[in-house]
């Protein structure tokens, strides 16, 4: 019997969330997605110590301020590690804007833009990039003006209809709602247990889902952050999903049928269109406890391990100095 990732790969585009090059190998999907979380993890992975080395190397000819040097090295890595996706997967690779940057529109801009040119250095193409934005009204804005230059954003850490209108209102290429991450928000607040069918997070994306078709709007929608296979099998037909090698594996043994969830046919019960402006954004988003929770914590994680990377290039750069 053909296994569930199968029937999943007919209805849904596979994303691989990880930075394991090797895992994406194996794998095979569409796209990669990363973030500083992940690259923390495989870059003390010795089977990519060549990309740290390189990276360091770079660092001792171009030579300034350590912290500033430590900072432009991890960028390197995140250019380093996305290229290698893209020499596998035949889609997109999505690559974040630091997330220290989440409350300047600005800055986020012009991170994006380098990090586009340094794709682009490589031979790469914009085209095969997604920038990945963390969904506050700044970020959004940023995604916006993004946007209109033909860099292809992709909204994460979003919790909420009210993010996924404002990013859709911004013309962003996709977004990802953080199906686990709600999920978990519950549970700590007392709820469950939750079925595939009731987990709160599935809820959310097949809601934001239905309001996309409802209204004619094409930006993308991809559930990430998944807990376990029960909420990746209730959103089978989704436009994208972004998955952890584990679950991929768990999906590639498991059997039995898979049904489609979600079609754009069925929309019938979508949210009526929202009318969004700064303030109306703040305020709903406000409103909702645990978006307003997860989006700051959300922000919160990725600022320390993208300090925890650079604190670890800084003292390899130090190690070699002494060496």
């Amino acid at each position: 019997m053909t296994s569930k990732l199968e029937q999943l790969r007919r209805m849904t585009v596979i994303v691989a969330d990880t930075g394991d090059i090797e895992a994406v190998r194996r794998l095979k999907p569409e796209d990669c997605t990363t973030n500083p979380s992940l690259l923390l993890k495989a870059v003390e992975m010795p089977a990519y110590g060549h990309l740290l080395e390189e990276a360091l190397a770079w660092a001792r000819r171009k030579g300034g301020a350590r912290e500033a040097v430590a900072a432009a090295v991890c960028d390197r890595l995140a250019i380093a590690f996305g290229a290698e996706l893209a020499g596998i997967v035949p889609g997109r690779v999505s690559t974040e804007v630091d997330a220290d940057l989440s409350f300047d529109t600005g800055a986020t801009i012009a991170k994006a833009r380098a990090i586009i040119t340094a794709y682009e250095e490589r031979g790469i193409g914009r085209e095969r990039i997604l920038i990945k934005v963390a969904s506050t009204w700044e970020g959004i804005r940023a995604a916006a003006a993004l946007q209109r230059e033909g860099i292809d954003c992709n909204l994460t850490l979003l919790f909420s209809l009210v993010q996924a209108a404002a990013a859709a209102d911004a013309g962003a290429f996709l977004i990802s709602p953080f199906v686990g991450r709600i999920l978990d928000w519950h549970v700590k607040a007392g709820g469950g247990s939750y079925t595939g069918e009731t987990d709160p997070g599935v809820q959310s994306v097949r809601r934001i889902y239905a309001y996309y078709k409802a209204h004619g709007i094409k930006t993308v929608v991809m559930g990430a952050s998944f807990r376990n296979a029960a909420e990746i099998e209730a959103l089978a037909g989704c436009d994208r999903l972004t998955i952890s090698p584990a679950l991929l594996d768990e999906l590639a043994k498991a059997e039995g049928d898979l049904p489609r969830k979600l079609s754009p046919a069925n929309a019938a019960d979508a949210p009526a269109r929202m009318e969004l402006d700064e303030k109306s954004f703040r305020f709903l988003l406000n409103e909702d406890a645990m978006a307003t929770e997860k989006l700051a914590e959300g922000i919160r994680q990725f600022v320390k391990d993208l300090r925890a990377l650079r604190s670890l290039v800084a003292r390899r750069m130090e190690e070699k100095e002494a060496a």
